[in-house]
């Protein structure tokens, strides 16, 4: 198995700074938008932008939840190994309200039509973004594509992209990984 580097610590955090800087130009203030980071990937993206829209952009107001999509999933009982759940922590109300998704990879679009059905029990929001730091564009097996995106990676099937964050894995870096 060999790895190659895409992205190393200076090249995240500035492609995390343009993102934030795309969402702020389109939620202003954030008054009427929710984060929601997807679990269990993306909310370490979700807080990474959550903390550096709040300390270097002073968004005040800004509301961030995480999202559990486990059980939502059309793979749930696929998979010769059970899925393990992890925590729903949205303590905000997302009835009316602007919704953006963060995940960190996008791949076949199964992960965000789960989002789309799991978002539902906690209102109707007026309208739902995605937000990926990865985006596989030719792997999609639904029609979903990213409102932002950090950087698109044209990897074939059996190469994977993993992301790695300095609060999980000690680092910020993005390897493509062939199997």
């Amino acid at each position: 198995m060999s790895q190659k580097v895409l992205l190393n610590a200076t090249e995240v955090n500035i492609i995390l700074h343009r993102l934030a800087c795309q969402l702020i130009e389109n939620h202003n203030d954030f008054s009427n938008t929710v984060l929601i980071g997807l679990q269990p990937r993306g909310k370490y993206l979700a807080n990474r932008l959550a903390g550096m829209l709040k300390d270097e952009y002073k968004i005040k107001n800004l509301q961030l939840g995480h999202l559990d999509i486990t059980f939502y999933r059309d793979d749930f009982r696929r998979g010769e190994k059970p899925l393990e759940a992890n925590s729903t922590e949205i303590n905000v109300h997302v009835e009316d309200k602007k919704v953006v998704f963060i995940d960190d990879v996008l791949y076949t679009g199964r992960s965000i039509r789960a989002a789309l059905t799991a978002i539902q029990s906690f209102g109707r929001p007026t309208e739902i973004e995605l937000l990926t730091l990865i985006d596989r564009r030719f792997s999609r097996h639904l029609p979903i594509q990213p409102n932002y995106r950090g950087r698109q990676v044209d990897a074939i099937n059996n190469e994977k992209v993993k992301v790695n964050w300095l609060e999980n894995e000690g680092e910020d870096a993005v390897y493509l990984i062939q199997n």
